[in-house]
Formats: C-alpha cells, sequence, structure tokens
C-alpha cells in the first residue's frame, strides 16, 4: 500500500563526464538538476531529492542511491523507472525504484559507501577506459602501495586527505573498512583497480588517498612518509588529487529493515 509519508529511493547510474557533480549549481548541468526536472514532470509535482554521495563533476556512479519524500501518487516501479530513463537520459540511468520507511534518507541512513578507482599504468593510453581511467604511463609497484595503503585502514583523522575547505567545516575522523589493490581487465585493457569501503567519506578523500599511493607506485614516496601524512593531519602532507574521471561510486549498503 502507498502511504503518502513514505520515501521513494532510485538505484541511479551515470556518466559524470558532461555534468559539473551530482549536486545543483546555479546555470550548470548537475545529475541532481537532471533528475529533478525529470521527476516533475513524471509526477506533475516539483521534487527534491537527497543523494548517498554528492559526486563531483565528472565522477562517475554505477549505484548511487537518490530519495525522496513520496507524494503519494507515483506510478509503479518499473513504470517511473522507465519514465525517468527516457527523460532523464542519455548519461542518467534509473537501475531500480524502492520505496522506502519514512525516516529514510539517501545519505544518512547509508551505513556503507564502496567506491572504485581505475589505473592504467602503461607506456600506451587506454582507449576503451580514456574516460573511465587516470593514465599515469609508467608501470607501479602494486606492493609498495598495498603495504603503503595498511596504515589507512581502521579509523583515523583523514584531514590530510581532502579539500582543506572541508576539513575547516566538519569533523574529519572517518573509518576505511576495506581497501584493496588489484590487477584486472576492464573492456579487454589491463588496469589497477582500487576498491574503498567505509561508512562515510569526506570531500575528495578517496581521491587525495589515490594519488598519494600512486606517489608510493611511482617510488616517490614509501609507507613512512604516507603514515607521516596520515598522522600531521595537514591537507600540504599529502599527495595530489587524482583526476575525477577515475573514479566510480560503486556501491551503497543501508540496513534491510529500511525497505517497504
Amino acid at each position: 500500500m502507498k502511504q503518502a509519508n513514505d520515501v521513494v529511493a532510485l538505484t541511479v547510474a551515470y556518466d559524470g563526464a558532461p555534468f559539473a557533480g551530482f549536486q545543483s549549481q546555479p546555470g550548470l548541468e548537475t545529475v541532481q538538476g537532471r533528475l529533478e526536472a525529470a521527476l516533475e514532470i513524471a509526477l506533475g509535482v516539483p521534487v527534491h531529492v537527497t543523494c548517498a554521495g554528492r559526486t563531483d563533476a565528472g565522477v562517475h556512479a554505477r549505484a548511487q542511491v537518490v530519495s525522496f519524500t513520496s507524494t503519494g501518487h507515483e506510478p509503479e516501479p518499473a513504470r517511473l523507472s522507465r519514465s525517468l530513463n527516457a527523460l532523464a537520459g542519455p548519461h542518467i540511468a534509473v537501475r531500480q525504484v524502492r520505496r522506502a520507511v519514512a525516516s529514510f534518507d539517501a545519505r544518512h541512513s547509508a551505513i556503507g559507501r564502496r567506491y572504485r578507482y581505475l589505473i592504467v599504468d602503461l607506456p600506451s593510453p587506454p582507449v576503451a577506459l580514456k574516460d573511465r581511467s587516470w593514465w599515469v604511463k609508467r608501470s607501479l609497484d602494486v606492493e609498495a602501495m598495498r603495504e603503503a595503503s595498511r596504515v589507512l585502514l581502521g579509523r583515523h583523522d583523514f584531514a590530510s586527505f581532502c579539500v582543506a575547505e572541508s576539513a575547516r567545516e566538519q569533523p574529519t575522523m572517518r573509518e576505511i573498512t576495506m581497501l584493496e589493490l588489484e590487477r584486472v581487465s576492464e573492456l579487454g585493457e589491463e588496469c589497477l583497480e582500487l576498491t574503498v569501503e567505509g561508512r562515510s567519506f569526506l570531500h575528495s578523500m578517496v581521491r587525495v588517498i589515490t594519488g598519494s599511493l600512486v606517489e608510493v607506485g611511482k617510488g616517490r614516496r614509501d609507507a613512512a612518509w604516507l603514515e607521516a601524512a596520515l598522522e600531521a593531519a595537514e591537507r600540504s602532507a599529502a599527495g595530489p588529487t587524482s583526476p575525477a574521471r577515475g573514479l566510480t561510486l560503486w556501491s551503497v549498503s543501508y540496513p534491510e529493515d529500511v525497505w517497504r
């Protein structure tokens, strides 16, 4: 049974390249702006959405979660999904529509977020992955990167690994529950896949972690440097911010009891 005070949750994939990030910005094309415009046409009323992670310009999503308060008159999920895909495409795809309890919020109800970053460390540039990866042009020492990354696991102050302004506006303690580096083949191209998981992340945190680990992989820094950068709690202590195009919000997890 539909209840007007329920929440509707959309699982959304998008190509971040054409957008100035997820969050609405005056005069700019954003994922939120495109979704809200599509929802207003589909439902006949203005709709404000909340997302699980406000991705930056150029960052992609495989399974972003977006929620809004039900009007009580949404069509059945498959029909709403078809309508939104027709209205919001071609760079956005609504994969799933679910109803959640009234207290559900895509951002605050999440208990885990997983990000994936692709790095091509070959002398020749990627073709199929050119808009989905960071080409570093040289082979990286993956074992050194793995060794250095261990210090990042667990709960720490990640002020060194985020946009400096955001570190002044909010607490910077975060917990990384999983960080893995693996050689993989994507669309027939060899690359290095970095997967990071935690409950929540600071602004650009995964991209700064990636940039710092690449410094280690190039032999410019070592594991001791990464540990010192973490302890410094100062943005200038860590490595560069990696390009947005290599990052994808891979999945978001929630308690099972939030779904109707």
